[in-house]
């Protein structure tokens, strides 16, 4: 199957999981391309590159060696042959993957292992700028946001080991973040023009679910 969707969107929106779902659904492979910059973030963290000096991370960009798993059910990360899965959700990689990833190094080295896994299509992919960068050509684009009250209580959840994160500190942290992304030279955060926006702040992640796999078959029956 060739297809691919692209689902972009700021953090907490509810990505990940919705994107997994589709994959479900229809069949298809998943990736999350978010946790490959996490991934270059943690090794750079690991080395004691300081990831606010762009030279610095541009010069060992090309170092590490990331494998990405594209089962929805059971995805993966890896660097170096170690797996990074749970690393790579701590605030300290959150707080610094906008730094990284902004390095236009960084960038053209993962845009290029993304477009290589996406290879002929049969797949779901997320990120922030799969729609208009990684894949622009892809038939079905989703811009999927959320309140920013939403999705800092949603990421709150998914940090509720970590005692320090709260509701108020995380959508601190979040809008950082987002201003950071959303106004980097390197790929931006923004919608495409062509790209579906989906409002998940009221809905049910099934509910979100059934609106990309709907959108998704209707290119398929037209395509």
């Amino acid at each position: 199957m060739s297809l691919v969707i692209a689902i972009d969107g700021p953090s907490g929106s509810g990505k990940s999981s919705a994107s997994k779902g589709v994959a479900r659904a229809l069949g298809l492979r998943y990736l999350d391309t978010g946790a490959m910059y996490r991934a270059m973030t943690w090794w750079m963290l690991a080395q004691g590159v300081p990831v606010e000096d762009a030279a610095a991370v541009a010069a060992r960009a090309s170092e590490p060696l990331l494998v990405c798993g594209t089962d929805p059910d059971a995805p993966t990360i890896a660097v170096d042959g170690t797996d990074v899965s749970g690393p790579i959700r701590t605030r300290e990689v959150t707080n610094a993957v906008s730094a990284v990833s902004a390095v236009p190094a960084v960038r053209e080295r993962l845009v290029a292992l993304q477009r290589e896994i996406i290879g002929t299509g049969g797949i779901v992919v997320e990120g922030r700028d799969i729609g208009t960068v990684v894949a622009p050509g892809a038939p079905v684009k989703i811009f999927l946001t959320a309140s920013e009250e939403a999705r800092a209580q949603r990421r709150t959840r998914d940090l509720a080991a970590d005692p320090g994160a709260t509701v108020a500190v995380t959508q601190a942290e979040q809008a950082r973040r987002d201003r950071l992304d959303s106004t980097r030279k390197a790929s931006p955060l923004t919608r495409a023009q062509d790209a579906h926006e989906i409002d998940s702040t009221r809905l049910s992640l099934p509910e979100v679910i059934e609106a990309v796999v709907r959108l998704a078959k209707e290119n398929t029956a037209t395509g």
